[in-house]
């Protein structure tokens, strides 16, 4: 067995971090020790400071230049939740595809079982992608909101956000992009998209702590969305109304501070490495898996299998085995970790015809991962399907 960890499970958290990330966060709450915008005192001011710093490298990130437009959320759920129940009103019809993660399908459907609005779900290709013409055959005088992941969490797929966006303009409906799988992993221009909202968890491209999420909110978009909690701001204290002001309006209560300051750091590493540059090193990694894949007999690639049109994440089945005990034997006997099962996207399994299957092993990278780690994950998986893992 390889004595080595192999984690190759990036898709759903990132690790390791910069070690930067992880001095943040420590000195956040070994040094520091206090909340955002709510103190005067220096450990508390330097808190406000680097906060906004991270707003700050946030907006640069997403090509913007306003950081008010930055909110803190709980993680990447929570920001979808927002953007959704925030914005979409009884009576509204809502716009996705069957590659969306159960994090947009699940408040649509819980919304659509109550009759509240109704929803299309707009079919993929055999490899994975919307074609813009349907969202466009989809659209109704009610239409109010378009919702489309960025990036496949199945097949990294990368969808035509662009020419979504621009359909969104021409009709003028709302638009939220989904960049879990995304942001940082490749460069992201918020105002070439032409999104009112982009959500996103801080624990996986952008290689922060878990427990946070950002939702970028375009202006005007304000307006349209509103809050789904009320709370202390520690601004305009001596009213018991939420203010209107942005971020305030949307992030009632304490943040996350560590988790906001480690965010900080692991930007700015990503900002030193540059955007392009980590797409570049994901994308020879990711042919490189691919070609791997395509080389060993009993094995089934799903997906677009072309490195250009999808980030590093690369799903397999093994002929005859179950997903989930690949998995097992690429930990227990390789020590290679990746995730197996239906990966909170059941309508992309349906449409991938994977459902039945138990789903499919994923292999997601990272800015980390070796070319070196992704030969010893093809070698583990043929040493598995020679070893007759579905006998």
């Amino acid at each position: 067995m390889n004595c080595q960890r192999i984690y190759l499970d990036n898709a759903a958290t990132s690790w390791p971090k910069p070690e930067t990330v992880y001095d943040a966060v420590d000195y956040s709450m070994r040094t520091l020790g206090a909340t955002a915008g709510r103190s005067v005192y220096r450990e508390a001011e330097e808190v406000e400071r680097r906060v906004a710093q991270t707003r700050t490298q946030l907006a640069k990130l997403l090509g913007t230049t306003d950081p008010t437009r930055i909110i803190f959320t709980a993680n990447g759920t929570e920001s979808l939740n927002l953007a959704i129940h925030g914005t979409v009103r009884a009576g509204d019809h809502v716009i996705t595809s069957v590659v969306d993660h159960n994090s947009v399908l699940r408040p649509l459907r819980f919304l659509e079982d109550r009759r509240l609005i109704e929803v299309d779900r707009v079919a993929c290709d055999a490899r994975g992608f919307v074609d813009p013409d349907a969202i466009r055959r989809a659209i109704r005088t009610n239409t109010r909101l378009i919702v489309l992941v960025h990036a496949s969490n199945v097949t990294g797929a990368l969808q035509p956000i662009e020419e979504v966006g621009r359909l969104a303009r021409e009709h003028e409906l709302l638009y939220l992009v989904d960049a879990a799988q995304s942001l940082g992993h490749m460069p992201f221009d918020v105002r070439a998209v032409g999104a009112h909202m982009v959500a996103a968890p801080a624990h996986k491209g952008l290689l922060g702590p878990s427990g946070l999420g950002i939702l970028y909110v375009a202006p005007g978009c304000e307006s349209q969305l509103n809050p789904l909690r009320q709370g202390g701001t520690g601004t305009q204290s001596d009213i018991d109304r939420q203010p209107d002001s942005l971020p305030d309006k949307y992030e009632p209560g304490n943040l996350n501070v560590p988790a906001v300051l480690g965010l900080g750091a692991a930007v700015e590493f990503l900002a030193q490495r540059g955007l392009e540059s980590v797409r570049q090193h994901a994308r020879a990694l990711t042919g490189q898996l691919l070609d791997g894949f395509a080389s060993v007999d009993g094995v089934t690639l799903y997906g677009p299998r072309d490195p250009q049109r999808q980030l590093g994440v690369v799903s397999i089945n093994v002929r005859g085995a179950d997903p989930r005990e690949v998995a097992s034997m690429l930990d227990a006997a390789h020590y290679v970790q990746v995730r197996a099962g239906i990966h909170c996207a059941p309508l992309m399994h349906q449409a991938l015809k994977t459902t039945g299957l138990g789903g499919s092993v994923r292999f997601s990278l990272s800015v980390f991962t070796s070319p070196e780690e992704v030969d010893a994950a093809v070698a583990a998986v043929r040493e598995i399907v020679h070893a007759g893992a579905g006998a």
